[in-house]
This record gives structure tokens, sequence and C-alpha cells, in this order.
């Protein structure tokens, strides 16, 4: 058995981070946060089914939002206006954020193990805050770090893209899932202009003093399985790659995905696959 409730705490810029955590009733092993990808997921998809999945093992879990994601809890619209100004820096800056409230107790029990995990987006947002911050105290208590589905870098624009985008000001993006029209500053490219190696996911993976997990599809449309590779490559001897059969980028998970439901077979085997670490890491 288990029981979950809705938290807050300050995150990048003073705005507000929300989350959900899910705590066992018997005593926990460790601690997993979940780091969503674009535009606020952590009530979508397979995120909160991993959650049921690892708090079952006597975990406890925390999902969030990222501050500038635009997104509260549920399913409403988007804050356009914050939204526009997510970057990089500032999901990092989120992630020590909720680091420090675990390591303070704020966020249920401080001296327990962690673990990230990030989908798509949030596993570069894991592998720069882990890898940029190893040897800060707020990640004194970081056992691992797993991603899924994650590309190997924090931008794919070409020259030509970021001339366009500086130019305009800003960059469009479309809201599947909600219909709308949304939009990124600018300066989510300046800040990686600005910091090139702190934005080369590469350096970063090199640079974990955790181990890694990597989960990848090999039917992943969105991102490629060889971004896997080159992630593995460069956390070396840290690395263990797994590649999962006919996965697409979500684990072959509707969105919404049904409370309750069975997970496919492909969700399945990535959750065995995250509890399996948490074992390892969490003696």
């Amino acid at each position: 058995m288990s029981s979950s409730h809705d938290w807050e705490i300050p995150g990048a810029l003073g705005k507000p981070l929300v989350g959900t955590a899910h705590v066992p009733d018997e005593k926990p092993r460790g601690v997993v946060v979940l780091l969503h990808g674009f535009m606020g997921y952590k009530d979508y998809g397979f995120i909160p089914r991993l959650a049921d999945r690892l708090v079952t093992e006597h975990l406890i879990v925390q999902r969030f939002n990222f501050s500038h994601s635009g997104m509260g809890h549920g399913h409403g619209s988007i804050d356009v206006d914050r939204f526009r100004l997510d970057t990089w820096n500032r999901q990092v800056e989120d992630v020590l954020c909720v680091m420090d409230a675990i390591r303070k107790g704020t966020l249920e029990r401080s001296e327990l193990p962690v673990a990230l995990f990030g989908h798509s987006r949030g596993g570069v947002t894991a592998i720069l805050a882990a890898g940029r911050h190893a040897e800060d105290e707020r990640m004194a208590s970081l056992r691992g770090v797993i991603t899924a589905s994650a590309p190997a870098m924090a931008s794919r624009l070409s020259d030509a893209e970021q001339d366009q985008f500086r130019q305009n000001g800003s960059i469009q993006v479309m809201s599947s899932r909600t219909g709308q029209q949304l939009q990124i500053d600018a300066g989510w490219l300046r800040e990686q202009q600005a910091d090139p190696e702190g934005h080369d996911l590469p350096t970063q993976a090199g640079r974990l003093r955790a181990p890694l997990s990597i989960i990848h599809g090999l039917s992943d449309p969105t991102v490629s399985p060889d971004d896997a590779s080159l992630i593995a490559e460069a956390a070396g001897e840290r690395a263990m790659m797994r590649l999962i059969h006919d996965a697409d980028h979500v684990y072959n998970t509707p969105n919404p995905s049904q409370e309750g439901g069975m997970p496919s077979v492909q969700a399945s085997e990535m959750q065995q696959i995250v509890v399996d670490c948490c074992k390892r890491w969490f003696k």
C-alpha cells in the first residue's frame, strides 16, 4: 500500500515547482525523482504509471513539472508566458531545488539515496544537472541517473535556424496536447552560446560520478537510438545501455494513459529496468 500527496516549492527564479509524492507504507529504500520531457508531463503518459510501479518496490517517488514548463497539476492549458522563458539552465536549477528539498527533509525523508530518471528532454536535464554539479552538496545523495529516449544534444538547430531564431527573438512550437501555439524565447539559445561546455551533453555525461543507465526504444521515431549509443560512449564505464525492441518514444503508452490500466509490453520492460537499477544502487 502507499499514499500520495501534492506539494509545491520555489524553483528557478522563485517560480513555483509543483509536484506529487508517492510514499510506500513500508520502510522506503530510496527516492526516485522523475523528470518529464517537453511541455510539462508529470501527469501524462507513462510518468504516473511508472510512479505507481516504483512505489510498490518500497521507493518514494517525486514527480514534478519544471517551473517554466507552464503546467501546474492536472491536465490544464500551458501558461504561455512562463513557457516562453524556459531554458536548460532553469531546468537544471529546478533539479537542484528538488534535490535540496529532499536533502533538507522538506520532501519526505532526508537520509535516503536518490536516483534521477529523465524521459526525453528530461534525460538531458538529468545529465546536465548531475554532470555540472557532481561536486555540489545537493547532489551528495545521488546514486544513479537513468535516461529514457534522451537526445544526445541540447540543441539540433542548424546555423541558419539559429540565425533566424536570434533575428526573430523567439521560435514557435505547437502543443499537440492542448492545441496551443507556443513560443520559446531566444534566451534559450543565448544561454547555450554563452556556455557551450555546460550544454554539451557528452562532456557532462563524462563528468558524472554516479552510474548512468540509458534506455531507448529501437522504434523511436522522435529521437534516434543512435543517440543512446553516443551518450553511452561519452559516459564510458559508468554507463549501461538497454535497447527495447518495438518501443517508440513513449514506450507504446497512450497519452493520457488509463489509470489502473495494464502497461504495454515495452513500458513494462522499461519499468523493470528502472526497478533493477534502483535495487542495485540502493543497497
